[in-house]
Parts: structure tokens; C-alpha cells; sequence
């Protein structure tokens, strides 16, 4: 595929102004099936017993790892830069049910 400018593989992506602003998760909920993967972004509040998920992304198994690829790279780039990101233990999550009915959710925590 070509643009006008001649220059191949380039990908033209468009950034409403609703999803330019983002969201904030301190929770993430990834569940998965055999065929796909589900990523629920969640904010949790401190002393609040619920939250709900503020986005769900859902990819195929390839997707998801290059994904997984991306991000390693991101942080070893950061870290490069701005110093070694510090991990704090989650505290644990009570799960009510199971997202997407789906087995196996792995839970990052954020300091809820």
C-alpha cells in the first residue's frame, strides 16, 4: 500500500479527541480463551469495595504477544532513561466471578 508521498507500509492512524484523552487503570484484569485475549482496564478508589471496567481489549493470541514484545522494549527504554521502575506487591483482589466467563484472569494490582 502507498500514500501519496511514496513512502510504502505506512499506516495513516487516526486519534479522535474522546480516546486521545485516555484512561486511567490502576487494575488490570487479562483472561483467555483459545482463540483470543481478553484485557479489562479497570480504576480501583482507595477504600471503595467496587470498580468497573472502564475498557476491555480484546486480541488474537499473536496480537497479544506482540504486545507482551512491545512493552518489554518500552520499559527496557524507559528504564534506560529514567531509571529502574520500582514494584510494589499488589494487595490481593477478591474476584467476584470471572471475567468474559472466561478462565485463568492473571490481576495486576495497583496500590488500591
Amino acid at each position: 500500500m502507498e500514500n501519496n508521498n511514496g513512502s510504502a507500509n505506512e499506516i495513516k492512524i487516526e486519534l479522535s479527541p474522546e480516546v486521545a484523552k485516555g484512561i486511567y487503570s490502576n487494575l488490570a484484569i487479562i483472561s483467555h480463551g483459545p482463540s483470543e485475549f481478553f484485557m479489562d482496564f479497570i480504576t480501583m478508589a482507595p477504600n471503595m469495595p467496587q470498580a468497573k471496567v472502564q475498557a476491555r481489549v480484546v486480541m488474537t493470541p499473536e496480537n497479544a504477544k506482540n504486545l507482551l514484545m512491545a512493552l518489554n522494549d518500552n520499559i527496557r527504554k524507559y528504564e534506560a532513561t529514567f531509571g529502574e521502575i520500582e514494584r510494589k506487591l499488589p494487595k490481593a483482589v477478591p474476584q467476584q466471578g470471572n471475567p468474559g466467563d472466561l478462565p485463568n484472569p492473571f490481576i495486576m494490582g495497583g496500590n488500591a
